[in-house]
């Protein structure tokens, strides 16, 4: 308890977190390391992009524990990530209290996502293991120039490690823990001439679930998942460089419908009687317990795959870059427990297919005479989606509604849910952007420098709902609850916006960079693909003569940001602050929803952001560096709204709390002439914050202790012990209205305690 306290008062005192590292480079003397990003499409020193960026290199990562984007809040408070039922639908990044928060299976996140430059339309294409990652790059507030497709809340970067003409090299991971955890990665890299080489990289993991069937015993939301990956770097002439990436992952499992029972609604009592009648045990009303019990054995499967090409040629001093991508994400659940608990009354059976298209162009170049750097780029990209969900009725989903409509005073038989198929639903989609974009740098002397970027953008979507089938019969329960069929539709919205930015920066001297911005975010508006959609049975024609359907499609989100900040290094180059403040004026933003049975996507018509982040890096011994960062949000609020629902209207954003912070300590520190001691402890905290996007059901403030001790060969061996969540902190991570059982919410809740062996080595 006592380094809790004492790690909680750091917090306090010191408003903290960890500002990582990108490409690092040793500096001369006992100071830190540079921090090498690429958040302006060149290499800069951190210190000197305006932007407010946290960065992270493969060994910081490893030190972290970020084994994928779940746990990225482990390298800065101000961003989060949660996923719950489905990844293609409901996988969500949220940077600055902001981001597209809810399941829906229409759009993709405010947090632009690019890996190896590419963009990716779905967050959880980074929710499976990073394979042979170089490092990682966190862009906060909106990218409307560069990073411009969907990114009013920031972006994430994420690189591989290239293949090197330099000489042969390899490294091996493996990660051995509870629930029956083990992660084994590799990579190798091979030059075959002095022009040609080729990189190759795999990984393999498997863990146990946390939740246990309470009846079985046997471990529930368990996940088997591999990749690999393949590069080859050409390089014919000194100015050009060719580079084909491909990779393919493949995840499986009986996930993700375990949760834990959170809010009672007033079905709870009958829900546990068909539970016990269909010989199944009642889970553990314990949340530490991690019990649920579930009426099916449903399996998930994910594929995620793709090639990429990148060409670079150098033009005297400047530089053509093409990134050419074409990717599959495909989501297959089949036999899921949609109503999530013991009782049989609702099957779901989903998929999820998206084949996805890129292409950018831009020219790096320089104006010697102004002093400027610029970049000119032209972007495209083409995605078709195409999705189905059948539902069937379970064989005790008769006995079910027969209760309940009995309890309304309505006579047996009133509503039809005989054990079968009820509705096989077919959605699909299509999504091409077009944009062109120009930024540019110019350093005005005396250390003053402006910067001014523009891009404008097209976004074409289209969405389609239609029924394969819908149980015929008149007395179907959906039908007499007035809830569908609904309306078949086709649908298409275009947005057209100009964002960008415009700012300036001064450093008086070489430890000092101030900096102020203006970024103008864009996120298109879309169709809601949803068999409620275009509304229930009340707007189906086909059903009532003369019903009107009501308008599936949403608005564009925009974002004005503004932002001051500053950064510094001082104490002879052993320490450095970096501070932002920032202000966001949001029109539209766009929420998802799941309520019962239905997805909806809403406009916010106006909410504001703002708050202040602070990172701190203090090298207190050549053994020691202090990492202490926080993110305090004191608004982030949508305005009052009688067009959304009441529960958002007026309302904070969700998991938007208004102080989150990390503080850690690392060790690294020889102990003879072959080996040295390293380790690090860190504390998060996250205050109490909102969960539910459909009710007002709020957690307490949560805080958090990882920590890890090793020993590092000079060799390049390391060997360490990691515990993550070290006192087994319970809390749920996000709630959700529990289908067909009005009142009661369900929870995911966070990772409990883990913890375990791992062995690393480079050659």
């Amino acid at each position: 308890m006592n380094i809790r306290f004492w790690l909680t008062a750091s917090v306090a005192a010191l408003v903290p977190v960890m500002p990582a590292r990108a490409q690092t480079t040793e500096t001369s003397g006992d100071g830190l390391e540079d921090i090498i990003v690429t958040a302006q499409r060149r290499s800069q020193d951190l210190r000197d992009v305006p932007i407010s960026i946290t960065a992270a290199n493969a060994e910081t990562l490893a030190n972290a524990r970020v084994d994928n984007v779940s746990n990225i809040q482990a390298i800065s408070p101000s961003i989060s990530f949660r996923v719950t039922n489905i990844a293609s639908s409901s996988a969500n990044l949220i940077i600055r209290g902001l981001g597209t928060t809810g399941n829906s299976r229409s759009f993709e996140g405010s947090v632009g996502v690019f890996i190896d430059g590419v963009y990716r339309t779905r967050a959880a294409a980074a929710l499976n293991n990073f394979l042979d990652i170089d490092n990682l790059q966190v862009l906060r507030g909106p990218q409307g120039t560069l990073f411009g497709k969907n990114t009013t809340a920031g972006a994430l970067l994420l690189t591989s490690a290239a293949p090197s003409l330099d000489g042969q090299s390899g490294l091996l991971d493996v990660t051995a823990g509870n629930y029956h955890t083990v992660i084994a990665r590799g990579a190798v890299n091979l030059p075959v001439n002095d022009k040609l080489a080729v990189r190759i990289a795999a990984m393999s993991s498997l863990q146990d679930g946390f939740y246990t069937d309470s009846t079985s015993g046997r471990p529930l939301n368990n996940n088997f998942s591999y990749a690999a990956k393949g590069q080859i770097l050409f390089e014919p002439v000194e100015t050009v460089s060719i580079r084909l990436i491909a990779d393919y992952s493949k995840s499986e499992g009986d996930c993700c419908y375990a949760t834990s029972n959170y809010i009672d609604g007033p079905t709870q009592p009958l829900i546990n009687a068909l539970t016990l009648a269909n010989g199944r045990k009642l889970p553990s009303t314990k949340l530490g317990d991690f019990e649920a019990t579930l009426s099916t054995n449903g399996d998930q499967e994910i594929e995620d795959y793709g090639g990429t090409l990148l060409v670079d040629v150098d033009v005297g001093d400047d530089t053509i870059k093409s990134v050419t991508a074409l990717r599959w994400f495909k989501v297959g659940q089949v036999d899921m427990d949609a109503e999530f608990s013991g009782a049989d009354i609702l099957i779901l059976d989903e998929t999820f297919r998206s084949k996805f298209f890129s292409q950018e162009l831009t020219f790096n170049g320089h104006i010697s005479s102004l002093n400027t750097d610029y970049v000119l780029g032209a972007f495209f990209s083409d995605e078709r989606i195409n999705m189905s969900r059948d539902i069937d009725w379970g064989k005790q989903a008769q006995v079910y509604w027969n209760t309940l409509l009995a309890a309304q005073g309505l006579p047996p038989g009133t509503g039809k849910a005989a054990a079968g198929l009820v509705a096989a639903e077919a959605m699909r989609g299509t999504s091409k952007s077009y944009a062109g974009f120009a930024h540019a740098n110019a350093d005005l002397g005396g250390g003053f420098s402006l910067l001014a970027g523009i891009r404008y953008s097209v976004e074409e979507k289209t969405g389609s709902f239609d029924y394969d089938y819908y149980d015929p019969s008149p007395n179907a329960v959906f039908r007499v609850l007035g809830v569908s069929p609904g309306p078949s539709y086709d649908d298409s919205r275009t947005s057209k916006a100009f964002s960008g930015t415009f700012g300036g920066q001064f450093k008086p001297n070489d430890d000092v960079m101030l900096y102020a911005t203006y970024n103008r975010g864009f996120k298109a508006g879309g169709v809601n693909m949803d068999s409620n959609g275009a509304g229930t049975v009340l707007n189906n024609p086909a059903i009532v003569p003369g019903a009107v359907p009501l308008d599936p499609t949403y608005d564009p989100e925009t974002v004005n940001a503004y932002e001051i900040g500053a950064k510094t290094e001082y104490w002879g180059g052993r320490a450095r602050t970096n501070i932002s403040f920032f202000y966001y004026d949001i029109s539209n933003m766009q929420v998802a929803q799941f309520v019962g049975l239905r997805f909806t996507v809403l406009n916010a018509k106006s909410a504001k952001d703002y708050g202040v982040e602070i990172e701190n890096t203090f090298k207190l011994s050549d053994a020691l560096i202090l990492n202490l960062d926080g993110t305090w949000i004191p608004e982030a609020k949508m305005g009052e709204d009688a067009n959304i629902d009441p529960v958002l209207s007026g309302q904070r954003f969700r998991f938007a709390p208004k102080f989150q912070g990390n503080a850690a300590i690392n060790l690294d520190t020889p102990l003879n002439d072959d080996m040295n001691l390293v380790g690090r402890v860190q504390y998060q905290y996250s205050g109490p914050q909102y969960i539910n996007t459909a009710s007002l059901a709020r957690r307490d403030a949560v805080g958090l202790v990882n920590a890890n001790l090793g020993i590092r060969l000079h060799s390049g061996v390391t060997a360490e012990v990691w515990a993550q969540n070290l006192f087994d902190e319970i809390y749920p991570s996000q709630l959700f209205a529990t289908p067909l059982q009005t009142g009661d919410q369900n929870a995911y809740l966070a990772p409990p305690r883990t913890f375990g062996v791992r062995f690393r080595a480079t050659f």
